[in-house]
């Protein structure tokens, strides 16, 4: 059990860190400018950014089990596809994601995703 908690709140740690500098210090503005053309206020409160961490747990514990089934560069492509391209569907969608985010979000979510990975398993070997 040990062996996998380590890395699961490892890599929680750093994909909440990356989450934060890209969508609180990077495009921020974007978002609340976004979100203010659609006559809504952007949802910043303190259960919004728990709610981030407990996906952050759940993308974390999934990079996890994929991480033991592929190497790195496999791993990396199915945990990002499974979250990324997917969540930023279902904002389109919705109508709530401000396309210009993306110049940022496409390259540095997988990095995140890939770091996620080598933490992993890093620390599972």
């Amino acid at each position: 059990m040990y062996k996998s908690i380590i890395p699961i709140i490892a890599a929680t740690g750093w994909i909440s860190l990356s989450e934060f500098f890209r969508n609180e210090v990077l495009v921020k503005s974007l978002w609340v400018a976004h979100y203010r053309a659609l006559g809504l206020t952007f949802p910043d409160a303190p259960i919004n950014g728990a709610v981030w961490g407990v996906w952050s747990l759940a993308f974390a514990t999934f990079v996890y089990l994929i991480s033991k089934k592929y190497d790195a560069r496999r791993a990396t492509l199915v945990a990002w596809f499974a979250a990324f391209p997917l969540m930023w569907i279902s904002l389109g969608d919705l109508g709530i994601l401000p396309l210009a985010t993306l110049w940022a979000a496409v390259p540095l979510s997988l990095l995140e995703t890939f770091v996620a990975v080598l933490i992993i398993k890093k620390l599972l070997s």
